[in-house]
């Protein structure tokens, strides 16, 4: 959520902050701003539109400056209008930037107030500025690190001073901040992507930093209120990645990436052994007797769909949290579970504090499936599996959730032949099944035509069920989101068994019911929940295996899954749903990359 950048040169680094902005658009905004310090005075330029708006204002008005700040927004505190677009203003003076929720905003609103600041946005933002202003007496860097001592709550903030020409300082709690390194210029981003083709030396901030950049170099302290030094790495950024190519969307064009995508993410080995997860982790599985899955949305999905696995596969009691419940409700630890906490960029807030939650709770023995191998994260874990799914624009996740899948499933195999119940037979026949995963997916996308078919008749509806069984009832809740979170209509998911205990009452000629339908043991079981819809005058929409004797007649159609694919079907049968969803809300005309209200990278609860 929001995107932070900042820069100081001795160039115009407009450009830099202007083009950085696109770069974090997969965070969700909905506004958008730059400020510099231009001539001993702070300017600034904002848009409610995209930052392609932005770029034409700062061209109109020849906004330049040496050192300045830029940010896109996902509203909290305040309506996505002008004065509530970064970055705010305290007296002309202080310009600031700022990811996450102050939670004491109101009482420094208070006390601020009482000193005579006055305050034009609704934003929890304004109060920082003002806070900072309130404090400062000629050391930016040192009042930064006195007034976040007030803060409560998380943020990652950016912030200038007209008098100090040379220097931003940026200061991090719960959201991410990476300094970018570079002689004679520095730099302060959300993400490393946002720098590309700027620097590629990164240090990466941890909880509690306060970090001062200059033209000569970067000081850190740490929450401690002490010199610190953070590792800096080469980071390769890659900002072709934010290019659409031939594609429409960046939605369309991850989902015909999860090939290539899950290639790079199965490992290379010939047999999969616990050191992918980490140099611990064979002494770590030895060690476990339950798995406890905490994640949120999408990945939320993955970790239930694993579920499945770890059970039939490996023989291990599995449990599935949702991370923003977990940690608000009293739990019982086995410190011989093993937490594994799943998200695509690592930086998840209610997943990173239910991490937290679960170590302090006892939990000693942890593991991360992540996209991001810099992030907190993976930082924070004992254990991880790396996806490599690359960069993820459109907010609804797509690539990010089928490499979860891979990784969850090669460690349900590697769990299941350590403890005996996969032998070099079945583990040989599961790699080669993973190695085929994608040319059969490319099978699958194929189906892109016979699905845009379906889309015009979709996109005239506003309600919309989703059916799926056992391993599959997981892909009919992704499904579901999918459809609600770019076309808005709204869809929900049930396992077909339960239709006549309750969703069936909602079955009518006008309501579509998309239905995964593999040919597994539940097939024929299915089939009857089919009918139960059929029987009221329902509408069946049915991606079927070619061998499952489903065929199109009055009231069912179907396209043909080109095969069958054992316990790995979930990750064939979820892409034709991504493609259903995608091709609706084109039809609908909506933003499919950036859908309201929603971001990327939620780094707020």
């Amino acid at each position: 959520m929001c995107g932070v950048v900042g820069t100081v040169a001795q160039r115009n680094i407009v450009p830099v902050l202007v083009e950085g902005l696109p770069r974090l658009e997969y965070r969700g905004y909905d506004s958008c701003g730059v400020a510099v310090l231009s001539n001993g005075e702070l300017r600034r330029a904002r848009s409610v539109a995209r930052v392609a708006d932005l770029d034409e204002q700062v061209r109109e008005t020849d906004l330049s400056g040496m050192t300045g700040i830029a940010h896109t927004r996902w509203a909290t505190h305040g309506a996505p209008v002008t004065n509530n677009a970064h970055p705010i203003f305290s007296r002309d003076t202080v310009a600031l930037v700022h990811n996450g929720i102050i939670e004491n905003y109101e009482s420094l609103r208070e006390m601020l107030k009482s000193k005579g600041y006055e305050f034009v946005s609704q934003t929890d933002t304004e109060v920082i500025a003002h806070l900072i202003h309130s404090m400062y007496r000629g050391d930016l860097f040192q009042t930064v690190r006195d007034a976040v001592k007030q803060l409560h709550g998380a943020y990652a903030i950016a912030v200038i001073h007209k008098d100090q020409p040379h220097t931003v300082v940026g200061a991090r709690q719960g959201s991410p901040l990476v300094v970018g390194e570079r002689e004679g210029e520095n730099f302060l981003a959300s993400d490393a992507l946002a720098l590309a083709g700027n620097t590629d030396r990164f240090a990466f901030l941890e909880e509690g930093d306060v970090v001062e950049i200059g033209l000569e170099g970067v000081k850190i302290f740490d929450r401690n209120d002490m010199p610190a030094q953070r590792e800096v790495r080469v980071v390769a950024t890659y900002g072709g990645a934010v290019e659409l190519g031939l594609y429409s969307h960046f939605m369309q064009k991850e989902i015909f990436e999860q090939p290539r995508a899950i290639t790079d993410t199965i490992p290379q080995a010939e047999s999969f052994g616990p050191a992918i997860f980490g140099d611990s982790a064979n002494d770590v599985f030895a060690e476990i007797d339950s798995i406890l899955i905490l994640a949120c949305g999408t990945s939320y999905y993955s970790g239930v769909t694993a579920k499945y696995w770890f059970e039939s596969i490996a023989k291990i009691p599995t449990q599935v949290e949702i991370a923003s419940e977990y940690r608000y409700r009293d739990s019982v630890p086995n410190p011989k579970s093993l937490v594994v906490v799943i998200s695509q960029s690592g930086e998840t807030a209610d997943t990173l504090a239910v991490l937290k939650h679960a170590q302090s709770l006892g939990h000693k023995h942890t593991l991360a499936v992540c996209n991001v191998a810099t992030s907190a994260m993976v930082r924070l874990t004992e254990l991880a599996f790396l996806t490599h799914a690359g960069t993820e624009i459109g907010v609804a996740p797509t690539k990010a959730f089928t490499t979860q899948l891979v990784g969850l499933f090669v460690l349900a195999m590697t769990l299941g032949k350590l403890r005996g119940h996969v032998d070099a037979k079945q583990e040989a026949a599961y790699v080669a099944q993973l190695r085929h995963l994608p040319a059969a997916l490319n099978s699958v996308l194929a189906l892109e035509p016979q699905i845009i078919a379906w889309s015009e008749e979709f996109s005239r509806k506003e309600n919309a069920l989703f059916l799926g069984r056992g391993l599959h009832y997981p892909i009919a809740l992704e499904g579901a989101l999918k459809l609600k979170e770019i076309s808005y209509i709204h869809a929900e998911a049930y396992p077909a068994g339960e239709l006549k205990h309750g969703p069936l009452a909602l079955v009518t000629e006008a309501m579509p019911v998309v239905t995964v339908a593999p040919n597994d043991t539940l097939l024929e079981k299915l089939k009857s929940n089919m009918q139960e819809v059929r029987a009221r005058g329902g509408e069946l929409y049915v991606f079927a295996d070619a061998d499952t004797r489903i065929v199109s007649e009055d009231g069912i159609h179907v396209i043909r899954m080109p095969e069958h694919y054992g316990p790995l079907s979930p990750i064939l049968h979820v892409v034709p749903l991504q493609l259903l969803a995608y091709h609706t809300a084109c039809a609908r005309g909506t933003d499919v990359d950036k859908p309201r209200n929603l971001a990327k990278s939620v780094t707020v609860e």
